[in-house]
């Protein structure tokens, strides 16, 4: 009996302890939903560029939805119908699904070195907004890339050299940044990121025929974005 009291009034304790500790903070909000085709088809371009802007919102101020991963996979098991195509680097800082606090289901995601347009990634574009309906595409770019850094310094390392030599054009494209060329000034980097983002957009654009006539129908938006490796936050420029 009197062990039973002692184990009572410890799990009061520890009761009341948990209690305090949980007082004044709020369980993360749950989504177990995904996109189907009527919802996808109802949403508007600007409404996928808004849900992207509210998700790194959350995913900025630690709020990112708690979500059901096992019952989404489920739900998407017989079809996909994501609302937006991201092109970001592979850098392992700049996940699109976990930046803009997205689920499975959300979004088609290339990534590359650099996030420039290869003919098979905008081939995979196409398929993504004209055949599966995603009203956004993002080119998402970041700071302290390094592939950037490499371009800047002109990089030369096997099969490498080829990302370099594609991101060359966004270095010739920045000439009012003054200091040293290189991968040592860092509003120069950032400047460059920033024009590749530009240029791939532009790229996309004038490279698909498909793309840009759904752009000019309103069916579908191309952007650009930067995101900061050191706040987490998406700026979005070309929207």
């Amino acid at each position: 009996m009197f062990r039973f009291a002692k184990f009572a009034v410890y799990a009061v304790i520890v009761s009341a302890f948990v209690g305090c500790a949980s007082q004044g903070t709020n369980p993360p909000v749950s989504d177990s939903g995904v996109f189907d085709k009527t919802s996808q088809s109802a949403m508007t371009p600007n409404d996928a560029v808004n849900r992207l802007v509210a998700g790194n919102n959350r995913f900025v101020s630690g709020t990112s939805l708690h979500r059901d991963y096992v019952s989404q996979v489920q739900a998407t098991a017989a079809g996909q119908y994501p609302f937006a195509v991201v092109l970001a680097c592979m850098d392992s800082r700049s996940s699109p699904e976990l930046v803009f606090d997205q689920g499975i289901g959300d979004l088609f995601v290339l990534r590359v070195a650099g996030n420039y347009a290869t003919p098979d990634i905008i081939g995979s574009m196409e398929y993504a907004t004209k055949v599966s309906g995603a009203k956004v595409v993002v080119v998402l770019g970041h700071t302290e890339c390094g592939a950037v850094k490499g371009a800047c310094d002109n990089v030369q390392l096997g099969n490498l050299t080829t990302v370099i030599q594609a991101l060359q054009p966004a270095v010739n494209d920045v000439q009012d940044v003054p200091g040293e060329r290189t991968s040592k000034n860092k509003p120069f980097v950032e400047a460059v990121a920033i024009a590749n983002v530009r240029r791939t957009v532009a790229h996309i654009r004038s490279d698909s025929p498909i793309m840009h006539d759904m752009e000019q129908a309103g069916q579908i938006k191309i952007v650009g974005a930067m995101y900061d490796v050191a706040t987490g936050k998406v700026t979005f420029f070309d929207w």
